[in-house]
């Protein structure tokens, strides 16, 4: 075989495993939603610094009134050239009373579109503010970094 037919064939192979690599999906985990382990360490009635010491600061706190925090975790999927995808959003809402103890403790996820109840420890009914919950999966895969990072007309 000449050198130049050799070349070639590892220039081909190179591009028919780089082309292999391209269509891998690839996953990223953004921001923290504790496990149903470490949730079990919070009971009805604890302080807002034992939530801190066991589950590390919300993503989300006080949107709504002071007595509410939530933590928010999403899943993208990136595929080749094509746009990242989330593919996963789950929230878990702690509620406080007026004194400052946890009150309710609601898992959300996203079945077929809709928000639902994953899991629930509440001495209420509901989250007062289940809006915002809603409001938190309403742009499932709709982000645009772009927006995001738009500039404010500073130093140009």
């Amino acid at each position: 075989m000449s050198k130049g037919l050799v070349l070639m064939r590892a220039i081909a192979a190179l591009v028919f495993m780089a082309s292999l690599v391209a269509c891998t999906a690839i996953y990223e985990n953004h921001g923290y939603a504790p496990t149903d382990l470490e949730l079990s360490q919070i009971k009805v009635g604890d302080t807002p610094d034992a939530v801190t010491k066991a589950l590390g600061a919300p993503s989300i706190k006080g949107v709504i009134g002071q007595s509410d925090w939530y933590y928010v975790q999403s899943r993208w999927r990136h595929y080749g050239a094509f746009a990242p995808k989330e593919i996963k959003r789950e929230v878990v809402a702690i509620s406080f009373t007026p004194k400052g103890r946890v009150e309710n403790i609601e898992r959300f996820g996203l079945e077929k579109g809709h928000v639902v109840v994953i899991s629930r420890r509440v001495t209420t009914s509901t989250v007062k503010s289940i809006g915002l919950v809603q409001q938190l999966f309403q742009d499932l895969g709709h982000m645009n970094p772009g927006t995001m990072f738009k500039s404010t007309g500073a130093g140009q």
